[in-house]
């Protein structure tokens, strides 16, 4: 009949459910056996908590509650329908919860670069990124998983999938199969040091610096081209001997840190260094550089560079290495060689 309340039939046939409002307000009062206490949890009145189940009893035709002076008491009805509807509710939030960390995972994006790398290099720029995307979220991983051991680097996208990454910055060859890969930097490696240890030698040449305690990052001894001292001296001319005294760390952050303490010579990229360049900690001590052949790469699986978020990091991270390369020559103000050359063309 037109106007009954009972009446859950709309025009299309579907059944037209009590307010969403109402129920909640029942779900509260049947498990407190209380309007006054519904009413206390859901910050509003008694006489709101009771209107609204009056309006429900309207609508549903039946009784939900025995009134008393000082509590309710639901009946057989109300009590048949209580689970069900707190699980209804409790489905509701789920759904409502999938929703908002569905829209919260489209800026999130979790990354994983050489330790090294992300400490001095990306961490110190991240606050560029997050001004111009507020809304995003970077998970940042540090791992030397993150540096090649091999050519082909990680087996592919199930390698990220299964760790959780949507995008990498390897220390590596660049050769990686089904992965998206574009080289971020180039890396080539110079001599530097704390001033103090730089003053040990003011005429500094390559057979100076053979006679330094020297410090080394055993990164570069895990993949079978080295990059480290032995050949930086045979780049020079200089054979070392195989007693070359070399303190060498488990990671470029280890030695990086004995660098500007005093310990002892690194072989370091500027670019990588750039902070302690800029504010004296460490010197250039030779301006001689050795061309390394790893280099860092952007890389992710193909699929990810879709997601909005992963395409807006790694633009933005082509963009840092513009600017980084494009600066002025750092370590140039504390240098103590001048003269800036490449070690393969150094004379003999």
């Amino acid at each position: 009949m037109e106007g009954n309340p009972r009446d859950w039939s709309t025009p299309d046939g579907t059944r037209r459910l009590p307010s969403l409002n109402a129920l909640a307000y029942f779900e509260v009062a049947a498990r407190t056996r209380s309007f006054a206490a519904a009413a206390k949890e859901l910050h509003v009145t008694p006489a709101a908590i009771s209107h609204q189940i009056k309006a429900l009893e309207g609508h549903l035709g039946v009784e939900l509650f025995v009134r008393h002076h000082r509590k309710v008491n639901p009946t057989p009805a109300a009590q048949t329908a209580l689970p069900r509807l707190q699980d209804g509710f409790a489905a509701l939030a789920d759904a409502v919860e999938q929703i908002r960390a569905h829209s919260e995972a489209k800026w999130i994006i979790t990354v994983c670069a050489e330790p090294l790398f992300a400490t001095k290099w990306l961490v110190p720029r991240l606050h560029r990124f997050y001004a111009r995307y507020p809304e995003a979220e970077i998970r940042l991983q540090a791992s030397l998983k993150s540096v090649d051991t091999i050519r082909g680097g990680p087996a592919g996208e199930a390698t990220f999938r299964q760790a959780g990454i949507d995008l990498a910055v390897r220390f590596g060859y660049g050769e990686y199969a089904d992965l998206d890969a574009r080289q971020l930097l180039g890396v080539a490696l110079v001599p530097v040091c704390a001033p103090d240890i730089g003053g040990a030698f003011p005429l500094p040449s390559p057979r100076a610096i053979l006679k330094q305690p020297l410090l080394g990052d055993s990164t570069s001894y895990r993949s079978p081209e080295r990059f480290g001292w032995p050949e930086w001296f045979r780049c020079t001319g200089i054979q070392p001997s195989e007693a070359l005294r070399e303190q060498r760390f488990g990671n470029g952050l280890l030695a990086l840190e004995a660098a500007v303490t005093g310990q002892g010579i690194l072989l370091a990229s500027r670019h990588i260094v750039q902070a302690e360049l800029n504010t004296g900690k460490l010197i250039i001590a030779l301006d001689r550089e050795l061309p390394c052949p790893f280099a860092y790469y952007v890389v992710c699986p193909r699929p990810a560079t879709e997601r909005p978020i992963v395409h807006a990091f790694r633009e933005w991270l082509f963009e840092e290495a513009t600017l980084c390369v494009s600066s002025p020559a750092l370590g140039k103000p504390h240098s103590i060689g001048t003269s800036k050359k490449r070690i393969s063309d150094a004379p003999k």
